[in-house]
């Protein structure tokens, strides 16, 4: 049975690679891609998303969304992914135009349209969907769950204590994490795990040429160590694909919105508050191999 899902998402190289995982399997029914300020302004991750959708030669439509977090001020990672946010592959450049309403508009819309329950894949900031459900509620009756890149039960690595999707837009997380919807923390404590190997690296060029184009990309990736590059944002496709391979705790995770552990995610992990009541499904271990095996199996597997 294919997944309905959404990509709410801020490309970013692990987030293009994310996209192009869910473009391409069969399981996967993307419906929709909206676009958020994150690693790289907005109208660059918007044009990214489109660069994407362009090279797999998909009608999926793109919307554009929030320029910026909804309290806090705006700061971006190009440190970490480039000016761009996609650097070092020639991407066509007759592009398609994003919709002509914004991302919460088709957010609602498609969401309230679909004859099924949608899952919600965000992987960056949470601003759009914060705004979403502050907006129209209603839509909450239509979503299965969001599956959620961001978060840490320790160390951040935006500051000591915060992951970057969650340090983007501390106050839009809260709202989320509030809001009773079923969630599944995919953070840093399964991403810095399951990193992109160096041997996996280097085959990807030699598979096709989306290979080529996400190892052009991959090697620009500042998250880089002499393990692999975390590919955080693809672990949400992984885990949508392969449960079996991610082990979760049940636990109620708050967000902290200031003072030096702004963006944290404080897990109940004790289940000593919140009376036993809890909000999320939080990733915990994986299998590194597995995920490897299976990034290199889905792009050998894409006909372009």
């Amino acid at each position: 049975m294919t997944i309905k899902i959404i990509m709410d998402t801020d490309p970013g190289i692990d987030d293009a690679a994310a996209i192009t995982m869910a473009i391409n399997d069969d399981n996967i029914d993307l419906k929709l891609i909206t676009t958020v300020a994150g690693n790289v302004t907005v109208d660059k991750t918007t044009k990214n998303a489109l660069k994407l959708v362009r090279f797999f030669n998909s009608d999926i439509p793109v919307a554009a969304g929030a320029k910026q977090p909804l309290i806090k001020p705006f700061e971006d990672a190009a440190r970490i992914h480039g000016e761009s946010g996609m650097p070092g592959y020639d991407f066509p450049e007759d592009l398609p135009k994003p919709m002509n309403k914004s991302a919460v508009e088709a957010l609602r819309d498609a969401i309230m349209a679909s004859d099924e329950k949608i899952t919600l894949v965000p992987t960056g900031s949470y601003t759009n969907i914060a705004l979403l459900f502050s907006e129209y509620p209603e839509v909450k009756d239509n979503i299965e769950r969001i599956v959620a890149m961001g978060g840490s039960l320790g160390m951040g690595n935006m500051t000591s204590a915060a992951e970057f999707n969650v340090f983007t837009d501390p106050h839009a997380a809260r709202i989320v994490y509030n809001s009773g919807v079923p969630i599944v923390m995919v953070g840093l404590d399964i991403t810095m795990k399951a990193l992109l190997t160096h041997e996996s690296i280097e085959k990807l060029p030699t598979l096709n040429e989306t290979g080529k184009m996400l190892h052009d990309i991959i090697i620009h990736d500042g998250d880089n160590s002499d393990s692999g590059i975390a590919m955080h944002d693809v672990n949400t496709i992984f885990y949508l694909l392969h449960p079996e391979a991610i082990t979760t705790k049940e636990m109620w995770v708050d967000v902290q919105t200031e003072g030096p552990a702004m963006g944290e995610t404080v897990g109940d992990i004790r289940g000593a508050y919140h009376d036993g009541k809890t909000n999320a499904s939080v990733c915990v271990d994986i299998d590194a191999a597995a995920f490897n095996k299976w990034f290199i199996e889905e792009v050998t597997n894409m006909s372009k």
